[in-house]
């Protein structure tokens, strides 16, 4: 009877026996087993090679496998062993993509953080310079930070010195309040009938998906996070997405007309400037981007914060931006010089602030907190002067109508309040599906219609709150949503990397 190896089932050439299973084994497999896990292989007893015993046999001539005998059984061995040949062959190149991914993130970060450490030494010298000379950094005729920011921001002028923040001016100040009397003035004559071209009411519930668009970003990077149509032209579609790229999309010819990148992190909000070939950027990474879309470069980088941006408005000039940020602060910033001229903390606070947007005139705008607070500015004085408590959870998103009298607001307990700002107080509540995620809110710019985009995309007639549309054609969350000239079309962005558009 014939010995055969209970690891290969073959006959071994030098066979051992084990005293522990008593079972037969090739020496050269037992030895590599025992070293690599140290026990009997058949019966998971602790085992050494001490332990061994040699077999003695007459020597024998080692049979052929019995599915080595035929010519089909050959080719059958050797197909199996390409098959495994290939398997670890791909294995190896999968092994080796994921090295010189990692590599080159470790890469990347150590060049990064060596751009960072040279402009922190560069700004420390300049402030110990003019710190050791006594000369001032503000530029003439600019008021110092101290005389325009609150006491309590005063603690430590050092860190607003070399933030360098110049102030607001009277001039600036000014600017503001010619801007907001006209834009009144204008509110006034337009509230008193609806546009002529407006979209009905009646053909928005017909609204239908026309269009979609899944390859503007990366698809390795899947998501678009922000979206934003340009006032002048609506045919111009701007997006930012997971994979860092902002994007610049020409609705009528259905061509993606430039990408503009320089972002470390994900793009988390866009705006298009109303009138000018000029859109903006947020992110993560802490960086505020000014960018000019005919040559496609960053213009300016403002960094007004120290954490992760996470709002986004520009003022009605075009000319100064409103930013929020995860350290507390919001900043307001010269977008042209790219220059933080006030920032501000509140101190009543303890979490993040979330969300930002200016009211359409200008001189206030809304915040929204980590704590379900929703907080009125008063843009001169740099002071809180309404507070609109009552969501539960973080607030998502804030939007105030064309109108100037409603905001809208939502958070994670899938509500959508409507403030009255005339009369501070809560007026109505817009009741979503249970868990809907609400992550953008938007009005039309008559203020006839309020967009809502999250779990779906729904739109909703102003003072009756009618709700008109249910849109539920992307595959995940909703990102964004705008409307298109007098609500002609409405447009949307969402995780499953596409832009879509809606109209009759």
């Amino acid at each position: 009877m014939a010995l055969i190896c209970s690891i290969s089932h073959e006959v071994p050439e030098h066979p051992v026996v084990s005293p522990v299973s008593n079972n037969i084994f090739e020496r050269r497999l037992i030895e590599k087993f025992i070293a690599e896990n140290g026990v009997d292989p058949i019966t998971g007893e602790v085992l050494t090679e001490d332990m061994l015993v040699d077999v003695k046999v007459s020597p024998v001539v080692k049979p052929r496998p019995p599915t080595a005998t035929s010519i089909p059984a050959i080719l059958k061995l050797l197909q199996d062993e390409w098959d495994a040949c290939m398997l670890h062959s791909f294995t190896l190149r999968q092994q080796l993509q994921t090295a010189r991914q990692e590599l080159s993130h470790a890469l990347y970060q150590h060049d990064a953080a060596c751009r960072v450490i040279a402009r922190l030494t560069k700004e420390v010298t300049a402030a110990r310079e003019a710190l050791a000379t006594l000369k001032p950094q503000a530029a003439p005729g600019i008021a110092p930070i101290g005389s325009m920011v609150q006491p309590s921001q005063l603690a430590e002028p050092m860190e607003a010195e070399e933030a360098g923040m110049i102030g607001m001016s009277e001039e600036v100040i000014q600017k503001l309040q010619d801007k907001a009397a006209l834009l009144t003035a204008e509110r006034k004559k337009r509230g008193k009938k609806v546009p002529e071209d407006l979209m009905p009411a009646e053909e928005i519930r017909s609204f239908r998906a026309q269009s979609s668009h899944p390859g503007l970003h990366s698809a390795s990077n899947p998501g678009i996070l922000a979206l934003d149509i340009q006032a002048a032209n609506t045919n111009k579609i701007l997006t930012g997405g997971a994979d860092r790229n902002v994007v610049v999309f020409n609705k009528e010819t259905e061509q993606v007309e430039t990408i503009l990148k320089g972002h470390t992190k994900k793009v988390n909000h866009v705006i298009y400037h109303p009138n000018k070939d000029v859109v903006f950027s947020s992110s993560p990474d802490s960086t505020i981007r000014v960018w000019a879309v005919a040559s496609g470069s960053c213009a300016q980088t403002i960094r007004a914060h120290d954490g992760a941006v996470t709002g986004l408005s520009l003022h009605a000039t075009g000319d100064y931006m409103l930013s929020c940020s995860e350290d507390r602060h919001w900043a307001f910033s010269d977008i042209n010089v790219g220059r933080v001229l006030t920032k501000v903390s509140d101190d009543s606070i303890g979490h993040a602030l979330t969300c930002a947007q200016f009211h359409p005139d200008g001189l206030i705008f809304g915040t929204g907190t980590g704590d379900s607070v929703i907080k009125i500015w008063d843009l001169k004085e740099r002071t809180n002067v309404a507070n609109f408590p009552g969501h539960s959870g973080p607030i998502t998103a804030i939007s105030f109508s064309e109108n100037g009298y409603y905001l809208a607001t939502a958070a994670d307990d899938s509500v959508v309040k409507l403030w009255d700002l005339r009369k501070l107080k809560n007026f109505k509540n817009i009741a979503l599906d249970s868990h809907y995620e609400v992550k953008s809110l938007s009005f039309d710019q008559s203020g006839t219609y309020l967009a809502v985009a999250g779990s779906d995309v729904r739109v909703y007639l102003c003072k009756q709150w009618q709700e008109l549309a249910v849109l539920t054609d992307h595959n995940g969350l909703a990102t964004g949503v705008r409307f298109g000239q007098h609500a002609g079309f409405l447009a949307s962005t969402g995780m499953d990397r596409s832009l879509k558009f809606y109209g009759l």
